[in-house]
């Protein structure tokens, strides 16, 4: 019986789009010490549990010296301008490891476009207020895309 509800329910949120979203995302980390500017190539993924708050996690690998890692989840909260369109702050918190680990609260805002039914586009900025003395505090603009299901 357990196998058969959560069969279901699989199935059943399968059925409604939006709730459930997964993508690329590529970001530029400007303003980040010594480094100059710095290239992020990573993955998002969208939980909507109402029709405007959603929760977005990250994990972003950030191309310099070395390996370094951006791990973020914001919380959004979506205005429609039209019917494929909207707006959306945010605020997370972050960690990362842009000069030595480092952690912070993002504050930020973007914009969706659906492109269909279950794919869209979305460009953001954020300001990450991190914990860090040794480097300034990176503002992040990105682009990506989801595959809404």
């Amino acid at each position: 019986m357990v196998a058969a509800a959560l069969a279901i329910g699989t199935a059943a949120s399968a059925q409604t789009p939006g709730n459930w979203a997964v993508g690329p995302q590529i970001g530029i980390y400007t303003h980040a010490g010594g480094d100059g500017a710095i290239f992020g190539i990573g993955a998002v993924g969208r939980y909507a549990f109402t029709d405007n708050w959603r929760v977005q996690p990250s994990i972003t690998a950030l191309c310099k010296n070395g390996c370094s890692v951006d791990i973020a989840a914001d919380v959004q909260y979506l205005f429609s301008l039209t019917r494929g369109w909207k707006i959306y702050p945010q605020a997370g918190l972050s960690a990362n490891d842009l000069g030595g680990w480092s952690c912070g609260i993002d504050l930020g805002a973007g914009t969706e476009f659906n492109l269909s039914r279950h794919w869209d586009l979305n460009a953001g900025f954020k300001w990450m207020i991190q914990t860090a003395d040794f480097h300034p505090n990176p503002i992040v603009i990105s682009i990506g895309a989801a595959y809404k299901f």
